[in-house]
């Protein structure tokens, strides 16, 4: 949004990440309340790295259970419903455990658990479609589960706060958890496309209008050799074919879904199932363009 749309501005820090939410008239103290709220109560539900969220009490339950979620949980997996499909399993909520024995678990170890450990995961790795039933918005296992969002949670998020404004009356603003943004408002709000190979450049930008701008790269979080937190479930280990992505569409969450989703499967399936258009940028430095994408991407080919 430019800065002639937005006057306001209401930082904070919330699951992991830095928010920011432009407005053009200020956030009173009551909404400002609200917003944390409102984010808590998702962390309480969706974090791994707390041990009294809902996702930890299922990570726990030796002999699984009955887990009643939050209504507006339905959206969420309803997404990872399709996400699964649309993959081949690659998108899965289950990968937790893999992305745990991987170094990457609550207490932050970033030291992969021993060979053996992880190969006795993957002889009985849960799945999505097989192993977690779903009764509205209650949740059923039959044995524990590490249940990891990371895929379209953050996303998710976005558009609950962004909600929030709505239903206050806000309709000019842009909600954004460092990068993975939603925008209302008549005139399109800029984003640079950082440089997977060199976080000081960027290689394009994207202007994002009344929509969702999501992005994914295996160089946020990543803790050692070939090690980051992009994983095929299928088999638990970190994708090396694409090193980042960017989607826009209509909501955050599939945004970010999507800009997961594209490092297994390519744009032209995808968009059998889903409305969106996207740049992709291989390991070799190759970028894919939507035909369509809404900004500019300055080099189709950006060295490794």
């Amino acid at each position: 949004m430019s800065p002639a749309e937005t006057t306001s501005r209401f930082a904070f820090d919330a699951i992991g990440t830095q928010w920011q939410i432009e407005t053009e008239a200020p956030l009173d103290q009551a909404l400002q309340q609200h917003v944390l709220d409102r984010t808590e109560r998702f962390d309480a539900t969706y974090s791994r790295f707390r041990p009294d969220s809902l996702v930890s009490q299922i990570a726990s339950a030796p002999e699984g259970g009955r887990f009643v979620f939050p209504d507006d949980a339905l959206a969420l997996f309803g997404l990872y419903d399709r996400l699964y499909a649309a993959t081949d399993g690659a998108v899965d909520p289950l990968v937790g455990r893999d992305l745990e024995l991987l170094g990457y678990d609550a207490a932050y170890t970033l030291r992969p658990a021993p060979g053996a450990v992880r190969a006795e995961h993957a002889c009985d790795r849960p799945r999505w479609a097989a192993d977690v039933g779903r009764d509205g918005p209650c949740v059923l296992t039959r044995r524990p589960v590490v249940i990891d969002v990371g895929a379209a949670g953050k996303g998710y998020l976005v558009d609950l706060l962004s909600a929030v404004l709505d239903e206050a009356g806000h309709t000019g603003f842009v909600v954004d958890a460092s990068g993975d943004l939603l925008h209302r408002g008549p005139r399109p709000t800029r984003v640079g496309l950082e440089n997977p190979f060199d976080a000081r450049q960027v290689i394009g930008v994207a202007e994002v209008r009344d929509g969702a701008l999501c992005a994914s790269g295996v160089n946020r979080r990543a803790w050692g050799d070939g090690l980051h937190h992009v994983l095929d479930a299928r088999t638990g280990v970190p994708v090396d074919r694409v090193v980042a992505t960017w989607v826009v569409a209509e909501r955050a969450a599939l945004s970010d879904g999507l800009a997961t989703a594209l490092f297994f499967t390519g744009e032209d399936l995808l968009a059998q199932s889903f409305d969106f258009t996207s740049v992709r940028v291989r390991s070799d430095g190759r970028a894919e363009v939507s035909p369509d994408f809404p900004g500019e991407v300055f080099a189709r080919r950006t060295a490794p």
